[in-house]
């Protein structure tokens, strides 16, 4: 495909959504004067690993990081109608910069997807240079975090001071407070 015809088929597609994401690229958006913006694709893109109970805590999660100039991926925001789910939450794991475990009461003991996502990010840290940081687990309230997983790495609380914890985190991604 040519850069045209790249240029038609996004155009074509802005007819029938707001805005279109080339992973990797970045956001084509339409706005109600129909003038398209670009926002580019080299964001920090940083996956969001929650148990549904704590899905709340994990869409303030996921609006906090959008606020500071990342990429966030949250299941309920980037899944589309239709799509192989488990193969493309295995895709945006390997291809994030970060991986955002969030642990609670709720999901340390919860059996299903949390714990192969964490499972999964586990292996892609591994392949990271030692020297940098892959898995940022954070606690939404006073829980264990799995002892696999504190042997090796520092957690950050986002309780009781949500904005402390996450300021943490920022300095992590490479974002800095404005």
């Amino acid at each position: 495909m040519n850069a045209e015809e790249l240029a038609a088929l996004i155009c074509r597609s802005l007819q029938r959504s707001p805005a279109v994401e080339i992973e990797g690229l970045g956001v084509f958006a339409k706005d109600s004067r129909g003038d398209i913006s670009f926002r580019r694709g080299d964001l920090p893109r940083v996956f969001i690993a929650y148990a549904a109970e704590d899905l709340e805590l994990a869409e303030k999660l996921y609006l906090y990081f959008e606020a500071w100039g990342c990429a966030p991926w949250l299941d309920r925001h980037k899944l589309l109608p239709g799509q192989d789910w488990p193969r493309r939450i295995q895709e945006s794991i390997e291809s994030s910069d970060f991986f955002v475990a969030c642990f609670s009461n709720h999901s340390v003991n919860k059996r299903g997807a949390f714990q192969a996502e964490v499972r999964q990010a586990l292996e892609c840290a591994r392949k990271v240079p030692l020297d940098e940081v892959f898995l940022i687990p954070v606690r939404f309230d006073e829980c264990r975090v799995p002892a696999r997983i504190q042997r090796e790495t520092q957690y950050v609380d986002l309780f009781p001071d949500w904005e402390a914890g996450f300021a943490r985190i920022l300095t992590i991604v490479g974002k800095t407070r404005r």
